[in-house]
């Protein structure tokens, strides 16, 4: 290592709930609410994340000059879901060369695919050169940063982590003063479209929304079944734990809000988003009824409403789904760094990102024609 990096002290704690809160939100900050303590300790407390689970909590934290300078939620993967970073070729790929591709280091917010912090603190090249040591001394196959910023993206390539590029669809606000507003920016066939889904999706319920302390137990638990019951539909086993949603009302209250749909009082349907400095979360959806547009109206249109009359700039609505595309939303790149110390494997993998960052290139043009903005409009 540099002689910059040999003057640092890098260690692994047991777990982010085994740091001082105070000491990592000190270097995480207060705007993203998933890099906080709160979050990423009751992950590990619910046990959505440890033992059995194939996330291994490794944070890592640097000290120079014995003063805590940067930390980064590492996690030892067994396996590769939960990532939203789909690298299941490269595993096959390195299992067939005869090498083992898990465990690898996994920096990240799990089952959590929003662009955020990853590389906490002001001395992100002392924290990549700790991931890189941990990598290779301990013999891995590759060290991960998904979702993270420009700035951390920067440094890391620098450093000549390899840049993956993925494409979400992120709604911004437009300095509009209403959802009437939203609406007249868009063309005329899509903004009939919209309210007429708005109408249908509501008939005979009612949607309530909740924040903070507003949120009762009796809600998170309704919430805990919707989100089950997709996850059965979508992965198999859903990620997160009941004391997951049993606890966060304790730990996270402020930063949560709901959007439910009541029949005849009953919750049929929610939708669970986190508050940020200037971005609203879209997290988890679900229902035990099958409703045409309920989908939309609890997770986009509600969110949208939101941000407008809270004067947010963006929501970050999870991964996939071009059907947000025709509500507003807009394509954007969401990059990754990989690094891999064996020189042939770096080779053919930087050979495939360069053939599929193509690929996203041409996805993302077209995404941009296809939006349902009036080509008048200032979006």
């Amino acid at each position: 290592m540099a002689d910059r990096e040999s003057e640092i002290v890098a260690t692994i704690a047991n777990g982010v709930s085994a740091i001082p809160a105070l000491q990592w939100d000190a270097l995480a900050g207060r705007d993203d609410p998933f890099v906080g303590h709160a979050f990423l300790s009751l992950l590990e407390e619910s046990g959505s994340v440890g033992t059995g689970t194939g996330w291994s909590p490794l944070p890592i934290l640097v000290e120079r000059d014995g003063r805590t300078v940067a930390a980064a939620a590492a996690y030892l993967k067994t396996h590769s879901q939960g990532e939203y970073v789909f690298d299941h070729g490269w595993a096959d790929a390195w299992e067939r060369a005869g090498r083992s591709y898990y465990p690898k280091l996994q920096v990240a917010v799990p089952f959590t695919p929003c662009v955020g912090p990853r590389l906490l603190g002001d001395d992100r090249f002392a924290l990549l050169g700790a991931l890189e040591t941990i990598t290779v001394q301990n013999g891995l196959s590759s060290a991960h940063i998904t979702f993270l910023t420009d700035d951390d993206l920067r440094a890391a390539e620098a450093r000549g982590w390899l840049r993956r590029d993925g494409l979400q669809y992120h709604w911004f606000n437009r300095g509009y003063s209403s959802f009437g507003d939203f609406l007249g920016r868009l063309s005329s066939r899509k903004r009939k479209a919209i309210r007429k889904e708005r109408k249908a999706a509501i008939e005979g319920l009612e949607i309530v929304e909740l924040r903070g302390s507003d949120i009762g137990a009796d809600h998170w638990a309704s919430m805990w079944r919707f989100y089950q019951h997709t996850g059965a539909r979508k992965w198999g086993r859903p990620y997160l734990t009941r004391e997951f949603f049993e606890r966060i009302g304790e730990s996270m209250s402020e930063a949560a809000l709901m959007f439910l749909a009541l029949d005849d009082g009953r919750p049929v349907a929610g939708a669970l988003n986190f508050i940020g400095a200037d971005t609203l979360y879209g997290r988890y959806w679900g229902a035990t009824e099958e409703r045409p547009f309920l989908h939309f109206e609890l997770s986009y249109y509600r969110a949208i409403e939101w941000v407008i009359r809270h004067g947010l700039a963006a929501i970050q609505a999870g991964a996939q789904g071009e059907h947000k595309l025709t509500r507003g939303y807009e394509p954007v790149v969401t990059p990754s760094a990989h690094f891999l110390p064996d020189p042939n494997f770096r080779r053919a993998v930087a050979d495939f990102l360069a053939r599929e960052r193509e690929a996203v290139r041409m996805e993302l043009e077209w995404a941009r024609e296809a939006l349902p903005y009036r080509s008048d409009s200032s979006s």
